[in-house]
């Protein structure tokens, strides 16, 4: 089958990859020339037999708006866009509509697997009318991994790309509860092989999971992950999902407050913990130290800075 691929960065330059390896006509466009097929996106377009397929595959937000929106023009009636970025799902539904006004079919396709998944394959979550994904299907079935799974229509516009939001989020907890984990066996004089515990729990545990085994391949590579920065950025997807929350009165506490540890990690000097350290001053005497440094008032010393009130 013939598709046009717009983005080829590590996940669309790899998927383009797979395609080709199973036997499918690809037509890459990038920005960057060296690894482009064509020049521009008309290029791209006239590339094409119609009816066309063009997979979108550029970071969420103005640059899929963009190229959606510049493909909206170029594309005839009975062509379809797929994005299969990490997009909004709210943007999805006005991409459908705009797209449909043309005559152009719209699927959003959430896309799971990272630079691992043109060996393994990508998990896929689809949204969108079922002819369309039908007319798709050679494509995505040579994308997802081998076997029954890894594929799942979840509705109409949008639907895949809420599922990837929720397994986004569903990953933001998992991943915090395996770092606290380390922090707290690095806190212990008990435990001293700490990348053999994690490593013990490949097999046999309820645990055992594809993170599992990443974090112990990064303890093999930095057993005490000293040379990484305790920084952690989010995609927007763990706040789309904790909002999705708000606006659907789902509690999700461990997922929220994962997307919050992510945020802390980003302030090397807290400026709520300026306060809860001042409070419990106040309150209780409880030393302080202070940000000049350990010989200034407010250093951690014994006794109280504050004289209680008469």
């Amino acid at each position: 089958m013939q598709i046009g691929m717009v983005g080829l960065g590590k996940m669309g330059g790899n998927m383009a990859e797979r395609l080709r390896r199973g036997g499918h006509d690809v037509v890459g466009y990038d920005r960057d020339p060296k690894v482009s097929d064509v020049g521009d996106l008309q290029g791209l377009v006239a590339a094409l037999e119609a009816p066309r397929v063009v997979w979108v595959m550029v970071p969420a937000g103005e640059p899929t708006h963009t190229v959606v929106g510049q493909l909206g023009e170029l594309l005839s009636e009975g062509d379809i866009v797929i994005d299969g970025g990490n997009s909004h799902y709210v943007d999805d539904q006005k991409h459908g509509a705009e797209l449909a006004a043309r005559g152009v079919g719209f699927v959003d396709v959430g896309v799971s697997g990272g630079v691992w998944g043109l060996e393994n394959g990508y998990a896929l979550m689809a949204g969108g009318d079922a002819e369309l994904i039908s007319r798709i299907s050679p494509i995505l079935d040579t994308l997802k991994p081998e076997g029954p799974d890894g594929f799942v229509h979840a509705g109409k516009i949008g639907a895949g790309h809420f599922a990837k939001m929720v397994h986004n989020g569903i990953e933001y907890g998992m991943m915090q509860a395996f770092a606290e984990g380390w922090e707290l066996l690095e806190a212990t004089d008990i435990v001293t092989d700490v990348p053999g515990a994690f490593r013990s729990w490949r097999h046999g545990t309820v645990i055992r999971s594809w993170l599992l085994d990443l974090l112990v391949r990064a303890l093999e590579e930095d057993p005490d992950l000293s040379d990484l920065r305790g920084y952690a950025q989010d995609s927007g997807e763990g706040r789309w999902t904790v909002q999705a929350a708000v606006d659907h009165s789902v509690p999700l506490p461990v997922i929220t407050a994962a997307l919050y540890a992510r945020f802390a990690s980003r302030q090397p000097d807290s400026p709520a913990m300026k306060v809860v350290a001042a409070l419990r001053n106040q309150f209780g005497g409880h030393a302080v130290t202070a940000n000049e440094g350990s010989q200034a008032k407010g250093a951690d010393a014994p006794g109280a800075d504050v004289v209680p009130p008469k």
